[in-house]
């Protein structure tokens, strides 16, 4: 059903000019071969369901009229997919637990407005780490109650006004707390605060996210010489604090590992309230982190999947004497974003052909830098927005960065592109065009949302617009010019 109406997006998106396609003028008359020596995109390829046409609704519609070229990539998202996902992590825990659960997306994976107001309307909160994401939940709506900083580097004028605010905090480190107090001290909050411990359970296939090792930068390193002491006395000390922070998952992490990483914080949670002798600690935040298949549409693992898991790992946690907080961000929104992007050439180089695309680094900085950690799958569609079909052929994908590297992928078999066509590249609503890599000073992409109706016609609305040269400029300190030469 996702590829089913992401297929009818794209069509419409070329429909509706919010991707401009066809042969550059460059690229001679219709079916003439292209510099691989292969006819040109005069070959066409069927559709599946029905014939999809655009509507525009509401104020935030693409304001470029029908027919008018539009630039050549932009990203969509799917409404539809989203609410899907935010339904299925509430089902998920509210299948295993009759506790209070806020489940706050991790404003990292997507800092858009629009997204993050779509997701408080299904029931989601807030996860911030800096000032910038504390001001883009704040602008989408999200009240106090349903946000929480985290961040390992909070500045005091950040605590300030988070803890002016009302909003839940975890405490990075000791040092921190001791920050805490004296602002505290000051000016009393209504904001529930907690401490991060790191349960040191080990990392997974991608070091460079994983939060759990020995020597990570985040929490209090649990398993380190008289840490864990110093964490029971630190709340011993301060009855203020109620809630206890850990976060073991991330992309390459075992969900078997995240279960470890919860269990040792419920563990200590018990014990801090044991030498209490009272329930301190009522609120356990458990991340988030959950991995996502960026091989296949299937959606794995699960929500369900993991809730169930916990369940048998750490059962404690869920018999109702715990409010939950959790922190899902990937998980909630990379299925659910696809990148297009024109073919404006195609070549042979070294007996590789290669077609040249306007998607790359700036987009997909992670695959481009590190493939092997973060391969992403390329679908083909014509220059009519239609799935190509035919003979595979092997062939690399480059983005339009000056360097050697900016490939989406390398060797890839699919149906032999044409200049003109369109690339789709899907599961990219997470940490892609939302994260613009301004290399060359290329542009952020226009972003899309998009609505199919049951007769397949689709809707799309602004989320944020493309940005043009003069923002460029502007950005690049264009007003002032002559600073360094007065």
């Amino acid at each position: 059903m996702a590829s089913y109406r992401r297929d009818l997006a794209v069509r419409a998106a070329v429909a509706q000019g919010l991707l401009a396609t066809g042969a550059p003028e460059t690229a001679g008359a219709p079916g003439a071969p292209d510099p691989a020596g292969t006819p040109g995109p005069a070959g066409t390829s069927g559709t599946t369901g029905p014939a999809s046409s655009t509507s525009t609704t509401g104020p935030t519609a693409p304001a470029r009229p029908l027919g008018t070229p539009g630039p050549p990539v932009v990203a969509l998202l799917d409404t539809a997919g989203i609410r899907a996902s935010a339904a299925a992590l509430n089902r998920a825990f509210a299948a295993v637990t009759r506790a209070e659960v806020l489940h706050a997306f991790a404003v990292k994976a997507c800092p858009l407005v629009p997204v993050l107001r779509l997701l408080a309307d299904a029931g989601i909160g807030a996860e911030v780490a800096s000032p910038g994401e504390l001001a883009l939940a704040r602008a989408a709506g999200l009240p106090p109650s349903r946000t929480v900083l985290d961040s390992p580097a909070k500045t005091p004028a950040e605590l300030r006004e988070a803890l002016a605010l009302g909003i839940a905090v975890n405490a990075d480190n000791l040092q921190e707390l001791a920050r805490i107090d004296a602002l505290v001290a000051s000016a009393p909050t209504a904001s529930p605060l907690g401490l991060r411990v790191n349960p040191q359970v080990g990392a997974g296939a991608i070091g460079a996210l994983s939060t759990a090792t020995a020597s990570s930068k985040f929490g209090v390193a649990l398993r380190d010489e008289g840490a864990r002491e110093a964490v029971v006395q630190a709340y011993l000390d301060r009855p203020r604090l109620t809630r206890l922070h850990t976060h073991t998952g991330s992309q390459g992490v075992p969900l078997t590992l995240m279960a470890e990483g919860v269990r040792a914080a419920y563990e200590l949670a018990e014990e801090i309230n044991a030498k209490a002798g009272r329930r301190q600690v009522d609120t356990l935040d458990i991340g988030g982190g959950l991995p996502v298949n960026f091989s296949s549409e299937e959606e794995t693992p699960s929500y369900a999947d993991y809730a169930r898991l916990l369940a048998d790992t750490v059962p404690g946690l869920l018999d109702g004497r715990y409010r939950l907080v959790t922190e899902f961000g990937r998980s909630l929104l990379a299925k659910h974003g696809t990148v297009l992007a024109r073919v404006e050439y195609t070549k042979t180089s070294g007996g590789h052909r290669i077609a040249v695309t306007h998607a790359g680094v700036q987009l997909a900085t992670r695959t481009v830098y590190a493939p092997e950690a973060w391969p992403l799958r390329i679908l083909a569609y014509d220059s009519e927005g239609r799935p190509r079909a035919g003979g595979v052929t092997v062939q690399d994908v480059a983005g339009p960065a000056c360097f050697a590297g900016d490939l989406l992928a390398t060797g890839r078999a699919l149906p032999l592109l044409h200049p003109g066509d369109v690339i789709a590249v899907p599961d990219t609503g997470a940490y892609a065009f939302a994260h613009h890599y301004a290399y060359n000073s290329l542009p952020r992409p226009a972003v899309h949302g998009f609505t199919v109706a049951d007769d397949g016609t689709v809707s799309f609305a602004t989320v944020r617009p493309g940005q043009t040269p003069e923002e460029i400029v502007a950005e690049a300190g264009g007003a002032h010019a002559d600073a360094l030469v007065r």
